[in-house]
């Protein structure tokens, strides 16, 4: 980056100011810190017009500006992207969230109408320049690695140059250590150890550990070059919270300078209250610091790569978890520091928090947006219509495309893409994940004169405070409601369950005609 020094005043013997165009000398460049700490000094003219002798004065100024050029350089340095890995964990079997996760691996599992839960993290490192990736996959990964194939291709050297993105499924080996499946998060981690030991990762300084199941919009090299500025080792991203929520979290203990010492998983009573921190340490301002005195792991970390490698590979050799094991037990001996993020953020692990994390998009404004130009959230291209809607009341809904609504009421609900609600239904509270193909008119024609249900919702249904899981087909004056307020039931058989008072429907299944749940 080269910046131009022309900066001249041109005086005459009477002390007026003469047209800077009346000087002929020549601009003179500098590049990036050549002159930090020194002046530019350039010598004055004397030129004689016959009548009176003009002086023509260059400034003499410092390097100001060099100064702050090379910082600037410098602080780029610390946000580059190109020295940063990126693993995103694709969980466990995701038992908290079945059905859904029957057949999907939970980073798989559909978001917002028309995304996936992996396009979070996924679109955070885009958003954040960072272009290498890796996903830690172990169940029903099918789905998933279907949909990275499709939206996530990093190949193109004109757009991503070195960067790419794998996924690893979990191996076994020849030799003890590959005997086993993941053992855990540090575990999954430990097992492609060798991953950052190629030529490939020679430039990677830092390792970005993620989980494909939060919904949040995160600056990773913020979070990179704030951990890279205080010289930590370890880097937990943390989140605020409040007493009524404190005890639900795995929270930190911190010092005056955000250095974490000491953790404690979901406290309870006296050891929640010793678990208190002055928040402002991290940037909260008094009032929110005394609404939210406590720090909350959001199972984010940044590890530098020859910490992680040592803590991985001899350290800590048989721990299987990085938040319960690893970190806990590497505070005394390493730099630890807390990274504040007071934003929205969302750990979508159960059906009750995937249900409210959905219908939250429908308020005004969102808690989180799908909708921001400058941050988007990518997926993959499906080349659909836009929605046909007829005759329908639609209020504080979303509606994605490629869609077919007839003369229904859709009321705070998120219905998916290609999802097909017949005349005179009423939706109300409920997240409809869409169908993966469409049927054919004469499709629909056939299995109706055979006595089957076609895939989307016929005619005289009312649903409320429901997951529609894709696929799914619910027949003509159907009613679910739960009016009985069941908490927990189980009836696969019948194609649907309730958890934590949510009825879900499985996908693929078939919910017959006048059915009352």
């Amino acid at each position: 980056m080269a910046f131009t020094a022309d900066a001249r005043i041109a005086l005459s013997t009477t002390g007026k100011l003469q047209s800077p165009a009346k000087y002929s000398g020549k601009p003179v460049k500098f590049c990036n810190g050549e002159l930090m700490g020194k002046k530019l000094k350039f010598a004055p003219m004397q030129r004689n017009n016959g009548n009176a002798i003009n002086t023509h004065i260059c400034n003499s100024f410092t390097a100001d500006l060099a100064g702050e050029t090379k910082l600037r350089d410098l602080e780029m340095e610390k946000r580059d992207p190109k020295t940063v890995v990126a693993i995103i964990l694709g969980g466990g079997a995701g038992t908290r969230l079945f059905p859904l996760t029957k057949r999907r691996a939970k980073p798989a599992v559909p978001i917002g109408g028309a995304y996936r839960l992996i396009d979070v993290p996924m679109s955070n490192c885009i958003n954040s320049g960072i272009n290498k990736v890796y996903i830690l996959t172990q169940f029903n990964s099918a789905s998933l690695n279907r949909h990275l194939a499709r939206a996530y291709n990093f190949g193109g050297a004109a757009t991503f140059g070195d960067g790419f993105v794998e996924a690893l499924a979990a191996t076994q080996t020849p030799g003890e250590a590959g005997k086993n499946w993941f053992q855990g998060t540090a575990d999954a981690v430990r097992q492609f150890h060798w991953l950052f030991e190629g030529p490939r990762s020679k430039d990677i300084e830092d390792v970005l550990i993620l989980s494909g199941d939060h919904l949040y919009r995160m600056d990773y090299m913020d979070f990179v070059q704030n951990h890279r500025q205080s010289g930590a080792d370890i880097t937990i991203s943390s989140l605020p919270i409040d007493d009524s929520r404190a005890s639900d979290f795995g929270l930190m203990k911190i010092d005056n300078k955000g250095r974490v010492l000491s953790f404690s998983e979901k406290p309870k009573g006296n050891d929640l209250k010793a678990m208190r921190v002055d928040t402002t340490v991290l940037g909260l301002s008094k009032d929110e610091a005394e609404k939210k005195p406590y720090i909350a792991s959001m199972g984010v970390y940044v590890f530098k790569k020859d910490i992680l490698l040592n803590l991985l590979r001899w350290r800590f050799p048989t721990a299987n978890d990085f938040g319960s094991e690893i970190i806990p037990a590497s505070a005394k001996e390493f730099y630890i520091k807390a990274y504040l993020f007071n934003d929205y953020w969302e750990d979508i692990g159960t059906i009750r928090s995937f249900y409210e994390a959905n219908l939250a998009l429908t308020e005004h404004p969102p808690r989180f947006s799908f909708y921001d130009a400058a941050k988007p959230i990518y997926t993959s291209k499906r080349n659909l219509p836009p929605s046909k809607i007829d005759g329908c009341k639609i209020i504080d809904s979303i509606i994605s495309h490629g869609s077919f609504l007839t003369s229904s009421l859709i009321e705070h609900s998120v219905v998916g893409i290609r999802s097909r609600i017949n005349f005179n239904v009423v939706l109300q509270d409920t997240v409809m994940l869409g169908a993966d193909y469409y049927e054919t008119d004469s499709e629909i024609a056939y299995a109706i004169s055979k006595g089957k249900v076609p895939i989307g919702i016929g005619e005289n249904t009312k649903i409320r405070e429901c997951i529609i899981d894709k696929n799914a087909r619910i027949g003509k004056n159907v009613v679910i409601e739960n009016s009985e307020r069941v908490q927990e039931a189980d009836r696969t058989s019948e194609g649907f369950l309730i958890r934590s008072g949510v009825t879900v429907i499985m996908k693929n299944s078939t919910i017959k005609d006048g059915t009352v749940i």
